[in-house]
């Protein structure tokens, strides 16, 4: 596997990331990991080698770069803990929707002018509050996203001026959305919404709920990590983006 350190220019500062492909391949397509709240660190760099191995460039992207290098995180963190809570404001605070639509179009732009990045359409994949995040990536460059996933994602409709599925009608990527069965950032009415919009909408998606599984299950170092259903959420990922990323 190779991996490459790489700085990102943006509209509002210079994003850290980093870059796996697998060796032995001269083009392949790209793929932006976007990770969850506690941001690039062990867990997020073996799940984008993960899927780098599937014949994938992969750009794990530090979301959170106008906060610093990552690891963005000096602590753990505890949610309710008033230093955590503290933290993670300051964190997404400077992550407006605007923002988010700015910083990923520069990500895609960037990683498609990578050496051995083929011209086929790209993907993306967002993990807890990153998953409404992947969703305005493919409406920020819908000519370049062939296919952008959620696993877990938090508040994807909400009654919210700037809600993430507001932004379905620019999108033309094959979306996939992975859902806990008791999330409390995206309970069943959100869920219910969610589908009403993405029908309304047209587009290629699949949703599915994930019995037993909890918010931020997929991640190897989440407290409720649950390796059964994580393995079959990749599977899943894997899935999608063969039969879009052409």
């Amino acid at each position: 596997m190779i991996e490459k350190q790489l700085d990102i220019w943006t509209e509002d500062g210079t994003a850290d990331a980093v870059m796996f492909r697998p060796e032995g391949h001269a083009t392949l397509p790209g793929v932006i990991h976007l990770p969850d709240i506690a941001g690039v660190r062990d867990s997020h760099e073996e799940m984008a080698k993960r899927l780098a191995e599937q014949g994938y460039v992969v750009m794990l992207v530090n979301v959170f770069y106008r906060n610093g290098r990552a690891p963005v995180w000096a602590f753990p963190f505890k949610m309710g803990e008033d230093r955590s809570m503290r933290r993670l404001a300051e964190l997404r605070d400077p992550l407006t929707p605007e923002a988010m639509e700015r910083d990923t179009a520069a990500y895609v732009d960037f990683l498609a002018k990578q050496p051995g990045v083929s011209g086929a359409m790209m993907g993306v994949v967002g993990y807890c509050f990153t998953g409404g995040m992947a969703m305005r990536t493919a409406a920020a460059r819908p000519e370049k996203i062939g296919a952008a996933a959620s696993f877990h994602g938090g508040q994807l409709y909400t009654d919210e001026p700037a809600s993430p599925h507001l932004v379905l009608p620019r999108a033309k990527a094959r979306l996939y959305f992975a859902h806990a069965d008791a999330d409390p950032y995206m309970p069943k009415d959100a869920i219910d919404n969610l589908e009403k919009a993405l029908a309304a909408w047209g587009g290629k998606y699949q949703s599915d709920i994930y019995p037993g599984a909890k918010h931020s299950w997929t991640v190897p170092d989440s407290p409720v990590y649950d390796k059964a259903q994580a393995d079959r959420a990749f599977q899943k990922l894997t899935e999608i983006f063969k039969a879009a990323l052409i």
